[in-house]
Order: C-alpha cells, then structure tokens, then sequence
C-alpha cells in the first residue's frame, strides 16, 4: 500500500544547510487537496458587461415612473403632441394639487392604507400559522387540505364575485371598507409559501426541543417560528400590501365614489368628456409615492430576507 507524501523544509543541524524531505501523510488528505476548487474562499467581482446588463435593466425599469412624472408636469396639448416630451415640465405641482383635490385623494389614501395594511397584517399572520402547521406538524388529512388550500389558487377570483357580493350585502357591509378586506385576509399563495420555507428552514429538533421543554404549539410558535420566519415574512408582506393598494376590481364593485380606495378615486380624473392626461399621470403618481416610500424605508429588510431565504432554501 502506498502513501501520498509532501515536501517539508528543515534545517540540518549539523552542516546549518537548508534541505528539503518529504513527509508522508494519508491518501484522504491528499485527495482532499487535491480536489479543492481553486476559487473556493475567493470573492467574485461583477465584469463591466455585468454592470452594463444591470444598468440597462434599472432604466428600463426606472423609466414608466420616469414618463408618469414627466407627463404629469406638462400640460394635456403638450402630452398628445408627437413626438412626446422627454424633460419634466413646469406644471407638476399643480397637476398634482389639481388631482389631490378633484379625485379627494386624501380620503382614499387613508382608506387604502386601513384596508392594504390590515389585508398585509393578517394575511403575514394566518399564512405563518398555517404554513408552520402544513410544514411541522403531523395531523390527520393535512396532505388533502393542503391540496384544497393549493387548489383554491387555480380557481380565477372572478367566479366567485356575485356570491361574495350577496354574502357582504347580507352582512350590512356594502359600501364599507370590511367588505373590502374579509374577503382577502388570508392568501393560498401566502400559505404555500410559508409552508414552503419552514419546511426547509425550521428544523424539527427545535420542535421537538421546545416539546421535551413542555412548550404547547403557539408557545413554539411565538418563540421559535416567528424568529425564523421573520425574512418570508417581510416580503409577503410587502407583496401583499402593494397588491391590496394597487387592487381595483373589487374594491370598484364593493366601494363607492364617497368611501373609495386610492384606484377607485382616480376614475374620476377620466370621467368627463375630454380626458387630461397629464392630470391622470399626475393621480397615479400620487398613489405610487406612497408604495415608493414604503419600499425606501423597508428595502433593505426585503433583499435581506429574500437573500437570506434563498440561501436558507
């Protein structure tokens, strides 16, 4: 049986020359050597197409915003005109004040806040608790009802508008804002989603850990799963809240012009004869600037929970 062998330096203290022996050390750790991925430890630099790739995919993103914010500081003759304009003009403040007032945009920023807030808040809630039970806990039938919950997602929402509305004029409720948000305080795409990553994030022996220790299921939950799940969480919720705010075809069956959300309220700008563009691009730039803030304050907590999902998963 043969060896792998090293060289190794010494000194030979007799003569005080420098010569070099070889040390023999075991096959798997020169195999183990040997098989190491040279760029292993290293950290890998961006090249210039990757920045030019990226820098092209933000402006071409960044530029519908750009248009909504140049078309609002114009007036509507100069919009229609070909070509169009491509610098902002001097009329956004008043565009945007003309809009605030005509379309009570103060009211349905509020009333989009309750409802897109309360929508995110309980649908982050009721998808963690049942995605933590679909992942981690053993009970009877709890493959077939996540199935139902999964298959819920391919029935289109349209379908079921004329027995949701029925059931919200029964309640009292029409023309209010809980008609709006019962409906959708819970999503299967939340709950799939959950489900999804406590399986792979959350390990059973801190289950069961909790269970030797005598902790009842919301007791884990609170203390182990929550922290856990902190990451999903944040970014369900700011995929929920963006949809709840920018949702228009239940809250303009179910609400009405005196109690609107922020997408019902701008159908007033277009509701006469002759539409002003740039009054409607002014709207829609006011019921985006709260989304945009909402994204700058918590944007990095985002990207960290969906990188560090990523590398959990």
């Amino acid at each position: 049986m043969t060896t792998d062998s090293i060289p190794v330096r010494a000194t030979d203290t007799r003569s005080g020359t420098a010569r070099t022996t070889r040390k023999a050390t075991p096959p798997g750790q020169r195999r183990t050597r040997l098989f190491r991925h040279p760029g292993a430890g290293r950290q890998h630099h961006a090249g210039p197409l990757a920045y030019i790739l990226l820098g092209l995919a933000a402006l071409v993103s960044l530029f519908p915003l750009y248009w909504t914010m140049v078309a609002a500081s114009t007036d509507n003759t100069r919009v229609t005109q070909t070509p169009p304009p491509f610098l902002p003009g001097p009329h956004l403040l008043e565009n945007l004040g003309k809009a605030w007032q005509d379309a009570a945009l103060g009211k349905a920023m509020l009333n989009s806040l309750i409802v897109a807030g309360a929508i995110a808040l309980s649908t982050v809630l009721f998808a963690t608790l049942a995605g933590f039970a679909f992942a981690k806990l053993r009970f009877k039938g709890r493959n077939i009802l996540l199935m139902l919950v999964i298959g819920t997602m391919m029935v289109p929402p349209q379908l079921g508008v004329v027995p949701l509305f029925m059931m919200m004029t029964e309640l009292g409720w029409g023309q209010k804002l809980p008609a709006v948000i019962f409906p959708t305080l819970v999503s299967a795409v939340g709950v799939f989603f959950m489900r999804q990553y406590l399986s792979e994030a959350l390990p059973d022996e801190l289950v069961e850990a909790g269970r030797v220790d005598g902790a009842h299921s919301l007791r884990i939950f609170w203390s182990i799963v929550l922290p856990i799940a902190r990451p999903p969480m944040a970014v369900l919720f700011m995929i929920t809240f963006v949809h709840a705010w920018n949702d228009f075809f239940w809250p303009f069956i179910v609400l009405d012009m005196t109690n609107p959300t922020v997408p019902v309220a701008l159908t007033q700008l277009s509701a006469g004869y002759v539409r002003d563009q740039s009054l409607i691009m002014a709207g829609a730039l006011l019921g985006t600037l709260p989304l945009l803030a909402l994204f700058v304050v918590f944007g990095r907590q985002i990207v960290g929970g969906i990188m560090q999902g990523a590398v959990k998963g």
